[in-house]
């Protein structure tokens, strides 16, 4: 997957925000104000993810492409290589299950929360 398959992938997601908070070159990517991914244009090498610490231990065991990430708290984040033997559909869904874990577990208030989980389970009916 290259980064601009990763970049129309995660925008096509919705209610996506993405911005650059950090330098001119590192894209981060948040739903109802929380982070869930990170990529960098010049390194587009891998992306950051998302997740719950037993998922990353899972994912790091059965992937060498993943790895705890760098600057970020490596019990909840994970580089993911990219441009690696990872099949794109599985990148993609590491990708949507870092966008769903950030909403049910960091996006506040409830009401927020609760709408976009209905938006996204109304589109997944479609």
């Amino acid at each position: 997957m290259d980064f601009f398959d990763f970049r129309e992938y995660i925008l096509s997601l919705h209610a996506v925000e993405e911005s650059t908070p950090f330098d001119e070159t590192t894209l981060v990517y948040k739903i109802g104000g929380r982070m869930f991914a990170c990529a960098d244009m010049d390194n587009a090498d891998h992306i950051v993810l998302h997740h719950t610490p037993d998922v990353g231990d899972t994912l790091r065991d059965q992937h060498s492409e993943i790895t705890p990430a760098w600057h970020f708290n490596k019990r909840h984040w994970s580089d993911v290589r990219v441009d690696g033997d990872l099949p794109e559909k599985l990148i993609k869904q590491l990708i949507f299950d870092s966008y769903i874990y950030t909403i049910r577990h960091n996006v506040t208030p409830k009401a927020l929360r609760e709408e976009l989980l209905k938006v996204i389970e109304t589109d997944k009916i479609k």
